[in-house]
């Protein structure tokens, strides 16, 4: 069974803060994002793409854990979960998707995020509108339309 990933929605009036990400490995064959969108060529082309901060449920945790863990780790924002907004599917695995509430701090890529950046994996945190997810590659793409109409919502 895929190990099932956990993501936190930090939302700022009709924004929400997402990881633009550069994306680049060796081969094709090593690259998730190369399998997810049914590449063929052998050589990985690089993908430019943005994902809400999240990450895998490790042994021992819950998705609400994890949703908030990685929030922490990847932008050093804390928060609580105000509520499950949707599930679906990352690259083959489940996904939950939870709204963030009661957040402090200022987002930044955390130090160990930060570090561990190279030409070929760049991340960067920035607040993004609706009208923005197509020209970012927000990914997986079915999370747009929810996300979209939460965003109006809090307009």
């Amino acid at each position: 069974m895929p190990i099932p990933r956990a993501a936190a929605v930090v939302v700022d009036g009709p924004r929400a803060l997402v990881i633009k990400r550069y994306l680049r490995h060796n081969s094709a064959s090593a690259c998730v994002m190369c399998e997810a969108a049914k590449w063929t060529s052998p050589d990985c082309p690089g993908h430019h793409y943005a994902v809400l901060p999240g990450g895998q449920v490790e042994e021992g945790e819950t998705p609400e854990t994890t949703a908030i863990r990685e929030l922490n780790e990847e932008t050093t924002l804390t928060a609580q979960i105000d509520r499950l907004l949707w599930t679906g599917h990352h690259n083959g695995r489940p996904a939950s998707y939870y709204l963030m509430t009661e957040v402090t701090g200022t987002p930044h890529m955390s130090d160990a995020e930060a570090g561990a950046q190279t030409p070929h994996n760049i991340s960067e945190l920035i607040w993004a509108a609706p009208t923005e997810f197509d020209n970012l590659g927000l990914y997986p793409v079915d999370i747009r339309s929810p996300l979209t109409d939460l965003l109006a919502n809090n307009a």
